[in-house]
């Protein structure tokens, strides 16, 4: 089970390993948040095609939404999938990129422990099995962006030991030399501690990309939802906005007549006139998944919000004047 938008890598994957996806659609009305009763339909869905539900994926904050999740939707996920013993894959390398005061990261181990499906060290308890989760983080995200250096971890939890053992033997077969990536996790998980000569500068540039990134994350999301047309929830985690637009119909005629989506068909527009590179929303879609007869759900994309305060103010003044002159030329 992934979460739809979604991240395509998920797709892809299992794709490549002849499984197959089922997607559970977050609230698009509710910030983009996971609701419950959604899992469950979806969950139900599948099983009454055949399909026998192994795992689910949770992004967390949410890769290309932009959401934090509250502690209530972690609970939800865990409960749930320790009901239907499913094991939780737990997207968390954005964890250190919450960019409202009225959230927090809350990981997905946490809330298992504060539900009581697994105890201080990371067991079982004595009225249930353990949870079975794995964790990721990396590098390349939160205030290090260090994506060349490919690092990061799994954190293995409730797993059984024979698993384990496979799973370290397929990274023992790799044939990559991961001596940076290595370097880089391990200054990610133990920098520097108070008293240490770099620790009141390694905190101060913290702190400071932290509050550069929040700035940004209010001014393009507030930006592109003060465009006529537009419609964009408040980036609270990530490195994302995730706009919704409509357009003409003549212009979803003119993407049909070129085999392409109208969300893509914009989305080369605005890159061939402006310069500026974005993922269309399609692409972030199951295709069984888009609703016949309502396109417009699909018509928006994705955008980094990682430039200069200068520079993605002028990023969203130059999507402004595109779109309202894409929208003037096919009227």
């Amino acid at each position: 089970m992934i979460p739809i938008p979604q991240y395509p890598i998920y797709s892809a994957t299992i794709e490549l390993l002849q499984g197959q996806c089922v997607g559970y659609r977050l609230d698009e009305k509710n910030g983009w948040k996971l609701n419950a009763a959604e899992l469950k339909r979806a969950h139900q869905g599948a099983i009454s095609r055949g399909i026998d539900v192994r795992a689910l994926v949770v992004i967390n904050p949410g890769n290309p939404c932009g959401t934090v999740l509250t502690r209530e939707n972690l609970h939800d996920v865990v409960t749930f999938c320790h009901e239907q013993n499913l094991v939780i894959l737990a997207d968390e390398v954005y964890q250190e990129n919450v960019y409202s005061d009225n959230h927090q990261f809350i990981s997905c181990k946490l809330a298992a422990h504060e539900m009581g499906l697994i105890d201080d060290k990371g067991n079982g308890t004595k009225t249930c099995a353990p949870l079975e989760l794995v964790s990721f983080h990396s590098t390349s995200k939160g205030v290090f962006g260090e994506c060349g250096r490919r690092g990061g971890y799994m954190e293995l939890v409730g797993l059984d030991a024979a698993v384990k053992d496979q799973l370290y033997k397929l990274v023992a077969c790799a044939s990559l030399c991961g001596t940076n990536g290595q370097i880089m996790t391990s200054l990610m998980c133990r920098g520097p501690s108070p008293g240490d000569v770099s620790y009141s500068k390694h905190m101060r540039e913290k702190q400071s990309n932290l509050k550069s990134l929040k700035h940004r994350a209010q001014m393009v999301s507030r930006g592109l939802n003060d465009i006529p047309g537009f419609s964009c929830h408040d980036a609270t985690g990530a490195m994302y906005c995730y706009p919704k637009f409509e357009l003409p119909a003549k212009a979803i005629r003119a993407a049909k007549e070129e085999g392409l989506s109208p969300d893509t068909f914009y989305a080369v527009s605005l890159l061939k006139q402006t310069g500026i590179c974005v993922v269309p929303a399609s692409g972030f879609e199951l295709k069984h998944h888009q609703k016949d007869g309502d396109e417009s759900t699909n018509f928006g994309f994705r955008i980094t919000f990682l430039l200069s305060d200068e520079e993605m103010a002028l990023v969203v003044d130059r999507i402004r004047r595109h779109y309202q002159d894409f929208c003037l030329s096919y009227q």
